[in-house]
């Protein structure tokens, strides 16, 4: 599962159900982190997917005309990149890099062929994944279909996403699908793009598999994400499939195993997938318990060997780890049996083996409720999405007290 991007993702969600106004919690305890609301004021929709290290932020918001445009944020000031894209009304930012080279998705003027939804925006246009940089954007290539989108970019420029491929599978789902895309009509592959332009690297699912999607990378050149069939694997936001994946910089592919599941895609992320990786090869993720009805996070590392279920927090039955920094923390969503849309989700922060709801851990008078967290960088910033007191959902910056 990835929330969307936006692998995140979080590529990191790009499109999130309306979620009821709610008081903000109030905390006792003393805050250890404080919260901003990054806006744009005027709108009812941002999410913020990615976070590096000297604080710039990337996202999406909402635009007047119901549209919703790649967003970056820099010392808290929104700036639309979205502006002009590829001719499209939509786009998204997902990853970016210690250069500003950014990373994400747009759409095109141009009608998809097989009317597909692969963005799951509804237009009827292709979606492509894109690279911006020195303030242009870039189209990157794709494996012979019409639509892709790129989830996470690492320092030496390379970038990790999905692209489809000219392979008909009559497998792949003819109708919507359960996080608003489709119908799918092409395969599709994890890729690498770069680091020189024009460059595209397919990585190969695990045997027996037919299709795959990245999440993450680290400077390594090792990727994360997920592989399964056309019918069992689901493209973001929300993304989920039958295996766990990590490719090892040669691009060999290793199943990293699952805590029971094996997934369901007629539920809302419901699946085995690793959604982030950092400079030590630790990788977290989420996978499909026993029943595959529900998830936990997990965490893996390769001296353990396989998945270190995360758990949930009180209360919850699920949960999703979507982020993680080189300090081995990482940060995500947990939420009730409705699942990660009308589940109640709460941001959580996993640190020195626990997981703690990061509500609890903000000033009674936030400006938010912390509903996901997408992204950590290594001084502990966290950003995600959350809801105001008069129902909006907006992106936030959590910056750590205490370091």
């Amino acid at each position: 599962m990835k929330f969307g991007l936006l692998s995140t993702t979080s590529w990191l969600s790009l499109m999130v159900a309306p979620i009821a106004p709610m008081q903000l919690a109030a905390q006792t305890q003393k805050a250890h982190y404080t919260v901003i609301d990054l806006g744009p004021s005027s709108t009812p929709f941002s999410q913020a997917g990615s976070i590096n290290n000297i604080g710039l932020v990337s996202g999406v918001a909402a635009v007047p005309n119901g549209a919703q445009h790649a967003e970056l944020w820099f010392r808290r000031s929104p700036s639309d990149i979205g502006i002009p894209g590829l001719g499209g009304p939509n786009s998204a930012a997902a990853g970016l890099n210690e250069w500003g080279e950014v990373v994400g998705q747009a759409e095109s003027s141009h009608s998809d062929p097989n009317k597909e939804n692969f963005c799951g925006y509804g237009s009827g246009l292709t979606c492509l994944p894109v690279l911006w940089e020195n303030g242009k954007i870039y189209a990157l290539p794709l494996l012979g279909g019409h639509n892709g989108s790129a989830g996470q970019i690492n320092n030496r420029g390379e970038a990790v996403g999905v692209a489809e491929t000219g392979v008909r599978d009559l497998n792949c789902p003819t109708g919507a699908r359960v996080n608003g895309t489709g119908p799918q009509i092409l395969d599709f592959e994890a890729v690498v793009w770069g680091p020189r332009q024009g460059e595209v690297r397919p990585l190969r699912p695990l045997s027996g598999d037919t299709v795959g999607l990245a999440n993450g990378i680290n400077d390594d050149g090792q990727v994360v994400g997920s592989s399964g069939s056309c019918a069992n694997t689901v493209i973001p936001p929300f993304a989920a499939g039958l295996h766990a994946v990590l490719w090892d910089k040669d691009g060999s592919a290793h199943d990293l195993g699952n805590l029971g599941g094996k997934g369901n895609p007629d539920l809302l992320a419901i699946g085995n997938i690793a959604n982030a990786i950092n400079s030590h090869g630790q990788i977290a993720g989420v996978s499909a318990m026993p029943g595959n009805t529900t998830t936990h996070a997990f965490l893996w590392t390769r001296e353990r060997g396989k998945m270190l279920d995360l758990g949930v927090l009180s209360g919850d039955v699920n949960s999703a780890a979507l982020g993680i920094n080189d300090g081995g923390e990482m940060v995500g969503a947990s939420f009730g049996a409705a699942g990660p849309i009308n589940g109640n989700p709460r941001a959580f922060l996993w640190r020195n083996g626990m997981m703690t709801d990061l509500n609890d851990l903000i000033p009674a008078n936030s400006p938010l409720h912390l509903l996901t967290a997408f992204g950590i960088n290594n001084a502990g910033e966290i950003v995600g999405f959350g809801v105001t007191n008069t129902g909006d959902l907006h992106a936030f910056l959590a910056t750590p007290c205490d370091r």
